[in-house]
């Protein structure tokens, strides 16, 4: 039997992995002195300060919870959370009222997307390929590729606007041996957005080609300001259509809870008996990554959801974000036109969510970061919040 020579390494054959390029960013705007320093990068939201803001309604509900105890919640996570979180995005539907959704906490939008995936594969449906946007957030692939499913793209973007008629064509080609990642609004990174019978072709298409619609939910009502309409097309899917569908909710915009990481996974079923077995599995999916989600954030959450005055302020909170957002839209537009900027910046404006989608190129963002101290990803994507009045111009 071949012997290990004592100085060679078991790990010998592994191979670096570049720093995630998003969190390396952030780590170089932190490094840098520069006082007039601006990030453009990561997407969290920034008020008018260019600080992190702790929402009234969040404030409100950390001072209703008092001091919790700190045990471990059940695997499922906090039921008044599971509860409220899928009442928000689908009251009023069969589904719900028919008991046929089965949720699931997460740790916040990512770990729902991971818990989606070992469930589809737990399950034996039988999907082996997972279509994506391309551009769209990194980790849709990473996440899917990790879990072994073979990660295809389809064109999203073209011209500075959505290429829908490229994006119905690949879809038409997959089958039901694929689920393909649909953003509930406010696509990342390109901040366009089907309409609403663009949405409706596409449901057709996923119906007709027994597709199951996987739905990244991770800016509802960050988006417009409302819940019920950034949600539109979950709803237009699994209640008009009658599609059954992964969905994965993010709490960490729309409540400003990103270092909580408030998630929720929720697979909507044919029936309540589909249902309890999707539940089983993701309660065992879970044991075996996570074993019990963070309980503190769920709690906020939970308080938040399950307090008429306390959703209220959440609502004025929520106009408060997409306004302050729409409207550093507005002016960074309207100074790249006042500046005379070689080029029509106008698809700025046509676009929609925390990000614009420059179009700058990566040389240009890197002479941002060196000679200016603007930090944004290699992409020209830029995230929002990151400007004020102060910095804009």
């Amino acid at each position: 039997m071949p012997t290990m020579n004592a100085n060679e390494s078991t790990f010998a054959d592994a191979t670096y992995i570049p720093p995630d390029a998003i969190f390396e960013l952030t780590k170089r705007f932190q490094d840098d002195q520069n006082p007039n320093k601006v990030n453009l990068g990561q997407g969290t939201y920034r008020d008018e300060n260019g600080s992190p803001w702790v929402l009234p309604s969040v404030v409100a509900a950390k001072e209703a919870l008092g001091s919790v105890n700190h045990e471990y919640l059940h695997i499922r996570g906090l039921p008044a959370f599971c509860d409220r979180a899928a009442e928000v995005v689908f009251h009023g539907t069969r589904a719900l009222n028919e008991d046929r959704i089965a949720t699931c906490q997460a740790l916040s939008g990512t770990g729902a997307l991971l818990l989606a995936g070992l469930a589809i594969k737990k399950a034996q449906t039988g999907i082996k390929t997972i279509y994506v946007t391309s551009p769209s957030w990194s980790n849709h692939e990473v996440v899917f590729s990790g879990l072994g499913f073979t990660v295809k793209k389809i064109p999203y973007y073209n011209n500075k606007t959505f290429d829908f008629e490229q994006y119905l064509t690949v879809l038409k080609s997959a089958d039901r041996h694929s689920a393909v990642v649909l953003h509930a609004c406010a696509h990342n990174p390109t901040g366009c957005d089907p309409t609403r019978e663009q949405w409706q072709q596409i449901g057709k298409v996923i119906k007709q080609n027994g597709i199951l619609p996987i739905v990244d939910a991770a800016y509802l009502g960050f988006n417009s300001g409302s819940v019920d309409q950034d949600a539109w097309a979950i709803r237009h899917l699994t209640e008009d259509l009658g599609l059954e569908a992964a969905v994965c909710i993010s709490f960490a915009k729309n409540m400003g809870l990103y270092g909580e990481r408030v998630g929720l996974v929720a697979f909507i079923t044919k029936t309540a008996e589909t249902s309890r077995c999707m539940s089983s599995i993701l309660e065992r999916e879970q044991r075996a990554t996570v074993s019990s989600p963070p309980a503190y954030g769920a709690r906020i959450a939970a308080t938040v959801l399950g307090n008429p005055a306390l959703v209220a302020q959440w609502s004025k909170d929520l106009l408060t974000m997409s306004r302050r957002i729409s409207d550093m839209r507005k002016r960074l537009c309207d100074e790249l036109t006042r500046l005379q900027t070689p080029g029509d910046w106008s698809h700025i404006l046509g676009q929609c969510g925390m990000f614009a989608y420059t179009g700058i190129s990566k040389e240009q963002v890197h002479r941002l970061q060196e000679d200016y101290h603007i930090y944004m990803p290699d992409t020209g994507r830029m995230s929002l919040p990151g400007l004020n009045e102060r910095n804009v111009a």
